[in-house]
């Protein structure tokens, strides 16, 4: 869960911490950047989350491609520590596929990695809790159409458009701007939103890109096609990861109760396990329709009726071909039109600060922090702004920069003095 507050994970009991490196999302390279360049913060943060769980070992896992970081990463590692290549595929980073390839155990339907016994944590969190300071900046790609793509530690609150400036800036005219990556991020609405501390990337595309035209599609445009068209081919549940490994999880039901008007219950039976990982939508569709936004829409429904999962956790078993239909990364890209940017992202210095950030008070799983700031107050970078209020789960929001504190609303705005 994208945002889920690091402190309320390591609560729970856990055989083993698993150390999600694969970034799958194309185009993106920042934790290989950090594994290569920031790896004693992150081995001290690891240490610190095999204590926290109580876990006598600890797996890293990282695409089997980059030998350079393997190679450099492997003299450093403790005992109790490992590496585990993983294939160059899509979505290896979904922290269930994660769990099954290194454990061989799989997560049941709606629970969570520790109901497999591991704890899953992402490389920069490591590296935060290794530096042990507030978090205050954020690692992130920037790729696709700018001048330059490379991955920045931008400081949270910081623009999007600064960010792509920092990038030497977009290199077409008319551009639009993808947050968080090319197969599970969204629209950016406007280059003056913030960055924040769960955004890994940002990719840069003409506005007349194809994957600009899906994401801008509405779900009554979405809605309307998917009636008309859908040839009930099921290649969207043959390649679905979630399917290979087992959940009740079927886009092609979903669509067919769309085409044919089928009861609610029909409906939603088979979407409330999607991991909106949107491979059947931008990969396996013929038709080029979006079983993903069918299987989102339909979620709610799903929970209301109460349609989850009725079976045992060791009745789950992987489809017999699922090891042959990951798709490969290089597939990926060229499916989706990014072959004519270039594939790189070096860890580099931001070039200048911004002189404003804007810090939301929800950019986490749970409720919004609560400010503890007031406008005119001076703060300085790294001190409290905002906390979790009693009782709910939030994570506090540090000011990433020294300045004067502004609006205070649904975001805590500082500016440089």
């Amino acid at each position: 869960m994208p945002g889920f507050p690091t402190a309320e994970k390591l609560r729970s009991r856990a055989a083993v911490v698993l150390v999600n490196g694969a970034e799958c999302e194309p185009l993106l390279h920042k934790d290989k950047e950090l594994l290569l360049h920031e790896a004693p913060a992150m081995l001290a943060g690891l240490r610190i989350a095999m204590d926290c769980v109580g876990a006598p070992e600890a797996v890293i896992g990282i695409k089997d491609k980059y030998h350079d970081v393997i190679d450099a990463l492997t003299p450093q590692l403790p005992s109790g520590v490992r590496i585990f290549p993983l294939t160059d595929t899509y979505p290896a980073g979904d922290e269930f596929l994660l769990v099954h390839d290194i454990t061989g155990k799989i997560i049941p339907p709606g629970g969570l990695p520790r109901d497999a016994g591991a704890a899953v944590c992402n490389v920069e969190t490591l590296v935060n809790i290794g530096l042990d300071a507030p978090v205050t900046h954020k690692y992130l790609t920037v790729a696709g159409a700018v001048a330059t793509p490379v991955t920045l530690r931008a400081p949270v609150g910081m623009s999007i458009g600064e960010v792509i400036e920092a990038a030497g800036g977009a290199t077409v005219p008319d551009f639009a701007v993808l947050l968080g990556g090319a197969m599970m991020g969204r629209l950016c609405p406007s280059l003056d939103e913030p960055v924040s501390k769960t955004l890994g990337g940002i990719i840069v595309l003409p506005s007349s890109h194809s994957l600009i035209v899906r994401y801008s599609k509405t779900w009554k445009q979405i809605h309307h096609i998917g009636k008309s068209a859908c040839d009930q081919c099921r290649f969207c549940t043959d390649l679905c990861p979630r399917y290979l490994l087992g959940h009740p999880i079927e886009p092609h039901a979903a669509m067919r109760a769309l085409s044919f008007g089928s009861s609610v219950e029909t409906l939603v039976a088979a979407t409330l396990y999607c991991c909106e990982c949107n491979l059947c939508t931008l990969f396996a569709c013929p038709e080029d329709l979006d079983p993903k936004n069918v299987c989102v829409q339909a979620k709610p429904a799903a929970r209301e009726l109460g349609l989850t999962f009725r079976g045992q956790p060791d009745e789950i078993e992987p489809h017999p071909m699922a090891e042959y239909r990951r798709i490969p990364t290089r597939r990926l890209i060229v499916k989706l039109g990014l072959e004519e940017f270039r594939n790189v992202g070096p860890l580099v210095d931001l070039p200048r600060q911004p002189k404003r950030v804007v810090l939301p008070l929800k950019q986490h799983a749970g409720a919004p922090a609560l400010a503890v700031v007031r406008p005119g107050d001076r703060v300085r970078a790294g001190d409290l702004i905002a906390a979790p209020a009693s009782n709910k789960l939030a994570a506090r929001i540090h000011a990433s920069m020294s300045g004067i504190v502004g609006n205070v609303d649904s975001a805590i705005a500082i500016e440089y003095a």
